[in-house]
């Protein structure tokens, strides 16, 4: 049987991320090598809105660009002969449509789309608010030592 879903616990077992940068919840569907959705829960607590903006918090786009590739990074670090640290090659395409702000609960879907050598590939990320789409793009990273 394939595990679907995912507790923070077992996020973090399999992701380095830490708070303050640790940015999903939740994983609440997991198809193994291919997408996996993840649930990021957005709360006036978190540091940025300390200072994006005072008096009119919303989440940073880089933030949220950053939260759909640790979802693809629950994707990635089950393939099998994938080992490694798996960091950002590059954006492309990301477009941010709506602002994210504390009380969202951000929903993200990332697909992956190719895998070269195990080291290098790419990813669609797409992250919504309430049924609204707040960010996509591709997503391109590389496995390091």
């Amino acid at each position: 049987m394939v595990k679907t879903t995912y507790t923070t616990e077992e996020i973090q077992a399999l992701l380095p991320h830490r708070y303050p940068f640790a940015l999903v919840d939740r994983i609440i569907d997991y198809v193994p090598g291919k997408q996996a959705t993840g649930i990021k829960n957005v709360t006036f607590n978190e540091p940025h809105f300390q200072g994006h903006f005072p008096g009119r918090p919303i989440m940073p786009g880089v933030l949220i660009v950053e939260a759909m590739a640790q979802v693809g990074g629950i994707v990635l670090t089950q393939i099998d002969g994938v080992s490694g640290l798996c960091v950002f090659a590059g954006i492309d395409k990301v477009r941010f449509r709506r602002p994210v702000v504390p009380g969202d609960q951000l929903i993200m879907t990332v697909e992956l789309l190719a895998i070269k050598r195990m080291r290098f590939g790419k990813m669609f990320g797409r992250a919504e608010v309430d049924g609204q789409l707040a960010c996509e793009g591709e997503l391109m990273f590389s496995v390091v030592d």
